[in-house]
């Protein structure tokens, strides 16, 4: 059986003014792999992800999930096409709890409408207690089902960016993209982070993962992809990245 392409992205232009952004990029990503964008600051990786994420418009591109075409218009049509995405910075619903926050996410699949949510029926209450159940049980898988009823902004830093990942997968996604899950983690939290990474991974899902901490990426991405200046300089597997000259360079500044 040959493998099922996730997300199939090709000829990827953005300009902003005079800066050209982004120059015919394009990624491929097959079912179960966690696939990792690195590159030097300023490179165009978050570019990039915000243009997957319906955050930024492309001047051109082809899109494809699951084999079919989509148009990254909207975050939330993003979001209902199957991918969810975490942001640098921590967003987190702060006043509300961690569960609250996880069924937050759960929202984006639900089947009553406004109209069953006032009035209370029967449908809409077995569906509200089916997603209760679900939040705390993505809760659990991310390590943090002790801390459902903790105030979000009162988690540890590492504990909020496990939360995010849970809301994340809440939406049930075909492709989990990660902005540099691993920024502010002390050693402890980016080796939970990567275990809690191979899970998702042992569980079928498909990861887009941006870190800058490389180590980490090596160790753990299937492939990857390099950036630099907005043009994509390399793809392949962790080993064939490393010994790639034209990579050396670009965070070395030269020839070494």
């Amino acid at each position: 059986m040959s493998e099922q392409v996730i997300l199939n992205i090709a000829g990827v232009n953005k300009r902003f003014g005079g800066l050209q952004a982004l120059t015919d990029v394009g990624i491929k990503i097959m079912k179960g792999q966690i696939y990792g964008l690195i590159g030097p600051n300023g490179a165009g990786k978050t570019t990039f992800f915000n243009v997957i994420t319906g955050l930024y418009q492309p001047d051109t591109g082809t899109f494809e999930l699951a084999g079919k075409p989509y148009s990254p218009s909207a975050p939330h049509e993003v979001a209902k096409a199957g991918i969810a995405r975490t942001f640098q910075n921590i967003r987190l619903f702060g006043e509300m709890t961690a569960l609250e926050n996880v069924m937050v996410g759960c929202h984006v699949r639900t089947r009553q409408g406004v109209f069953g949510a006032v009035f209370r029926h029967k449908a809409a209450r077995l569906e509200e207690a089916a997603i209760r159940a679900r939040a705390q049980e993505l809760l659990e898988f991310v390590g943090i089902g002790q801390f459902a009823q903790r105030t979000a902004r009162f988690l540890s830093y590492g504990d909020q960016r496990r939360l995010e990942i849970a809301r994340a997968l809440a939406t049930e996604p075909q492709l989990l993209a990660l902005d540099e899950p691993a920024a502010g983690m002390n050693a402890t939290e980016k080796l939970a982070l990567r275990e809690l990474l191979v899970k998702i991974k042992n569980e079928g899902k498909t990861v887009l993962l941006i870190e800058h901490d490389v180590k980490l990426m090596m160790g753990l991405c299937d492939r990857l992809t390099v950036l630099e200046y907005g043009k994509p300089i390399a793809e392949g597997l962790p080993a064939e990245i490393q010994s790639n000259q034209a990579v050396i360079d670009a965070y070395l500044g030269g020839s070494h």
